[in-house]
């Protein structure tokens, strides 16, 4: 597909900022069935019977958190959280690997995408990706908010991205830990993304970039959460680490989806949504299940690393051959009940999604401004045995804010300003949602039915718990309802669904013990008012 020579040499123009002098062919804001026309003829995928393109990401399924790096200079050698999440990198070694790229890119066929982070503009990153693989510059289409069509895109960007999977480092030259690398450099606004072919690093890049810039730069919170909003403009978010039902539960067909992942607090306008689109998992997706997503696998959508049904072109979603991390990328417009823009009103009610393989956790609990700040930096939920290669019991996991690996800021900045909000926002409610394990822990309780779940966030977000008395939990210390419409009263005690009381008491010490060892590493940062929040543990004498 030959472009006008106009619109080649002002692609080209576009791409002098960053470095490319020398360009082959270039395809600036090409729509989506170009883009799906480029991936066919490159091999890059297939297409299914719904007409979603199929595509593979080739060695790495997932992100590669070890090889994600922060340049560390003036601007941030003072802000950035450094350590094992925000790795530093030497800003001369970032410019060779730049020129490196560049010098790679300068024969290849590259798409360059125009887009928005962020849909509130007084907020808002103007963005522009150069991809090698047409699929990937789809990928960043659905993703990103998208301009309005004739919108003047020429714009000096706030944020730039270079992604070429086929471009492999030199870690011994380099500075890099092996071939891969996805380096942000918060001073020269560039993200270079090589040697991976996982289009989720692209988008978390920028989640990255977004959760440095809002709080550190606009006070504004930034949140790893789903939300949505009622018919009376009541928002609700949702945090939850993978696993605990953040996607299924905020997919409320009653209620309006504002995003499914990435959002923003401002201080004075409300809540609003980075993205453009949802990258949601897909393993054992059904219509039954999930209908929405599920309708919104289309022409115009990606599925990632999926498989055929054999001798079809009908995706199994069942096959977990190439990962159990199966994905799909669309444009939030396919969900019926999306709201664009994604902006809307400050929370009525925060959930905090937990799977507790343990049983300890109650289904449903209020948490004051203490245990709020405090297991929000916890972030916690568990694993179950045969979930990963090694796992043969449950595991605890915490993930500080529910998305440690995406904060370039150190967590209490974060629970700091979640605190601040309940303040400054006092008819908040926060909940601590349990959808794991109840009547013993995981191989002998049984996990919580998801109608229980629905039933209970259902009753907060409708106020009918606001006059049902509550209890103390002896050693975590939220408040748990006697009642909740809908739910049977005797599970909302977990200890009452333990046979062994003696036992739960002792697994419910064991996990308020292993809160505290995790939180450990923050405790020199943390304010009296979050560490008010720990769990009892008791002292032996």
């Amino acid at each position: 597909m030959q472009e006008a020579p106009t619109s080649a040499v002002d692609a080209r123009n576009r791409l002098q900022p960053l470095g490319f002098r020398e360009t082959a062919t270039v395809h600036l804001n090409p729509t989506p069935a170009e883009l799906i026309e480029h991936a066919l003829r490159n091999g890059e995928g297939q297409l299914t019977d719904t007409g979603a393109l199929m595509a593979d990401t080739g060695k790495f399924t997932g992100r590669s958190p070890k090889d994600r790096f922060v340049v560390k200079d003036a601007n941030t050698e003072n802000s950035v959280w450094w350590g094992d999440i925000n790795i530093p990198f030497d800003a001369d070694k970032f410019d060779q690997l730049h020129q490196k790229m560049v010098a790679y890119l300068a024969d290849k066929e590259l798409y360059v995408r125009e887009a928005y982070a962020g849909a509130n503009p007084d907020y808002q990153l103007k963005l522009r990706i150069v991809n090698e693989q047409a699929w990937h510059n789809l990928f960043c289409y659905n993703m990103f908010l998208r301009p309005e069509e004739g919108a003047d895109t020429s714009w000096t960007p706030d944020f730039s991205i270079i992604c070429a999977p086929g471009f492999e480092a030199d870690p011994a030259v380099d500075g890099t830990r092996q071939n891969n690398f996805a380096i942000i450099n918060f001073t020269k606004k560039m993200i270079l993304i090589g040697g991976t072919g996982y289009a989720g690093e692209m988008k978390k890049g920028i989640f990255g970039v977004l959760n440095y810039l809002l709080p550190h730069e606009h006070n504004t919170l930034s949140m790893h959460c789903s939300a949505n909003v009622g018919k009376q403009g009541d928002t609700a978010i949702f945090f939850g680490l993978s696993g605990t039902g953040k996607t299924t539960l905020s997919a409320d067909p009653n209620r309006g989806l504002i995003g499914d992942d990435e959002h923003g607090w401002t201080p004075d306008a409300g809540i609003f949504n980075f993205e453009g689109g949802c990258y949601a998992k897909v393993i054992d997706l059904s219509k039954e299940k999930e209908p929405e997503i599920y309708d919104a696998i289309r022409f115009g959508s990606i599925v990632e690393n999926t498989r055929f049904i054999p001798g079809t072109h009908t995706v199994d979603y069942a096959n977990k051959s190439v990962t159990e991390n199966t994905r799909t990328a669309y444009p939030i417009n396919f969900i019926p009940n999306a709201i664009e823009p994604g902006v809307a009103d400050a929370p009525k009610n925060i959930f905090f999604l937990t799977a507790d393989a343990f049983g300890v956790i109650p289904p449903i609990s209020k948490l004051d401004k203490s245990h709020a700040m405090y297991l929000f930096m916890s972030g916690y939920t568990a694993k179950v045995a045969g979930t990963e290669m090694g796992v043969t019991e449950p595991q605890t996991t915490f993930s500080a804010c529910f998305g440690a690996v995406f904060l370039p800021l150190h967590p209490t900045k974060y629970a700091e300003m979640l605190g601040q909000k309940m303040d400054e926002n006092p008819d908040i409610n926060v909940w601590l949602i349990n959808t794991g394990w109840t009547g013993g822990s995981y191989g002998t309780g049984h996990r919580m039915k998801l109608p229980y779940t629905r039933a209970m966030i259902t009753a907060a977000l409708n106020g009918q718990l606001d006059d049902v008395k509550f209890t103390k939990h002896p050693v975590f210390g939220m408040m748990v309802p006697g009642a909740v419409p809908g739910v049977p009263s005797e599970i909302l005690d977990p200890r009452n669904t333990w046979a062994d009381k003696e036992a739960y008491d002792k697994t419910a010490a064991d996990l308020a013990e292993k809160f505290v060892e995790n939180f450990k590493k923050y405790a020199d940062f943390a304010n009296e008012e979050i560490l008010a929040g720990a769990p009892r543990v008791a002292v032996e004498a």
